[in-house]
């Protein structure tokens, strides 16, 4: 079991940032890529980007390419989530989750993902 615990959300102004942490514990090293969904209005569950968590090679989706950075602290065993020049699109309950393996584009899915935190609300306000 892996348990993930996200922190860091509230509510920034468009054009803010905004920094989400992942803490994972249990048998980390089963997972193998690490990724951020969000929940918003017109989505559920949407894919935000995700790290491969050997190989430190981190995958966004369109809208939020160029604007959010997904990185890793080892030490902490915390995968991070740097959200420059947010929109109000981007409003939403933010989520983490671990999968044991996923390839390429699989891991956009959110059926890769074996576990999952509890969320984290962000809201931008316009």
């Amino acid at each position: 079991q892996v348990q993930l615990v996200e922190s860091g959300g509230g509510l920034v102004q468009a054009g803010g940032s905004l920094r989400l942490s992942c803490a994972a514990s249990g048998r980390t090293f089963s997972a193998s890529t690490m990724g951020w969904f969000r929940h918003t209005p017109r989505q559920e569950r949407e894919f935000v980007g995700s790290i491969d968590w050997t190989a430190d090679r981190a995958y966004y989706s369109d809208s939020v390419k160029g604007r959010f950075t997904i990185s890793r602290d080892d030490p902490k065993n915390t995968v991070l989530l740097q959200m420059n020049g947010v929109l109000p699109e981007d409003t939403g309950v933010y989520y983490c989750a671990a999968a044991h393996s996923c390839l390429g584009d699989g891991c956009y899915d959110k059926q890769a993902y074996n576990y999952w935190g509890q969320g984290t609300q962000v809201t931008v306000s316009s």
